[in-house]
């Protein structure tokens, strides 16, 4: 049994419920993490998406100042930056900025995937595939810009040069493994969608790590989906609106986040589907003392340092009170048994 406190965070989609609006949906997510700051979540990541009608979370950056600017404590961050898509001096440029504006309180979760389709990938950076391919290349000019070192390089970032950003390698296979052992990064894996593969890269990361000046010992953060309700049957209600959005990305008809409903046999079936199951496989859905057992499992099984958490909800407040709950369940799993 492990001895050491377990952390918890929030990454947030800014998915929009049906009916709502942008604007909502990103003050909603503002409020999750206000009240998530309050139960003392470690971190609020936003994610990176592209030409996904109901997801707001396209400009990382813009959204990771207008939740930092109405907090105070909680770490702001990506989950992530999609690199490939973007060229390293101007996410220096834009994370030194955040660094500067919020000291000590910026993450920089950074991914090689494009974070939408191919077509839109090209579109944003035509020669993106030379990016996913140059990624661990990528990164280090990333570290050379936040360096005090690059005082005398020819290319600078000045604003950065020195700024507090730890770096975050993100991961849904095996290859981010890899380069955050190189690197001696932190690591984080997308399991809340992309399970497969999860102990092996794990398993790599940590016989491949090499301490580095930023990190000493592996670090490890796992994703996984929440839906955490007074009674197990209210919880699956709402984690009928997750099934149905993953159904959407399937099939390529996507709309807004649904109502919660019963899970019916329609859902239950759906929920048996080969894809569906690999993307829904640590989904931890119920009330406290069943969301607890599942995830004192998962935490024995994996042995991460870090849980952040996935919840997509029609209505916020629903949403608030699941990340109440969590936040007692982790309590109650750091003080009882891992501390």
């Amino acid at each position: 049994m492990s001895t050491k406190k377990i952390a918890y965070s929030i990454l947030e989609l800014a998915s929009i419920p049906k009916g709502g609006t942008v604007k909502q949906t990103l003050n909603d997510s503002l409020k999750v993490a206000q009240e998530a700051e309050r139960l003392h979540y470690s971190r609020f990541w936003l994610a990176e998406h592209h030409n996904a009608e109901y997801i707001g979370s396209s400009a990382t950056s813009v959204l990771i100042g207008y939740i930092a600017d109405n907090t105070s404590t909680i770490r702001v961050g990506s989950g992530g930056i999609m690199l490939p898509n973007h060229s390293p001096l101007i996410i220096a440029e834009q994370f030194g900025t955040l660094g500067q504006l919020y000291p000590n309180r910026i993450d920089l979760g950074l991914g090689r995937a494009p974070g939408t389709d191919q077509a839109t990938a090209k579109a944003i950076r035509s020669d993106f595939m030379d990016g996913a391919h140059s990624f661990p290349e990528e990164i280090t000019k990333i570290q050379e810009y936040f360096s005090v070192d690059n005082k005398e390089a020819k290319v600078r970032v000045p604003l950065a040069e020195g700024v507090n950003v730890p770096l975050y390698i993100l991961g849904s296979s095996t290859g981010g493994a890899s380069v955050a052992a190189q690197k001696g990064l932190p690591y984080a894996f997308a399991s809340h969608f992309a399970s497969t593969y999860l102990h092996t890269a794990l398993h790599i990361y940590k016989e491949d790590f090499q301490a580095s000046a930023t990190l000493k010992e592996p670090y490890t953060i796992a994703g996984i989906n929440v839906y955490v309700a007074d009674t197990d049957e209210e919880a699956q209600a709402l984690f009928s609106s997750h099934i149905r959005m993953f159904v959407g990305v399937i099939t390529g008809v996507q709309s807004g986040i649904h109502p919660p409903t019963p899970l019916n046999d329609e859902l239950r079936g759906l929920m048996n589907h080969p894809v569906l199951q690999q993307m829904i496989k640590y989904s931890f859905v119920g009330s406290k003392p069943t969301v607890q057992r599942q995830v004192e499992d998962f935490i024995e099984q994996t042995s991460v340092d870090e849980l952040i958490t996935v919840s997509i909800m029609h209505k916020v407040e629903d949403r608030i009170k699941s990340v109440q709950l969590f936040a007692e369940i982790m309590n109650d799993i750091n003080k009882d048994k891992y501390c």
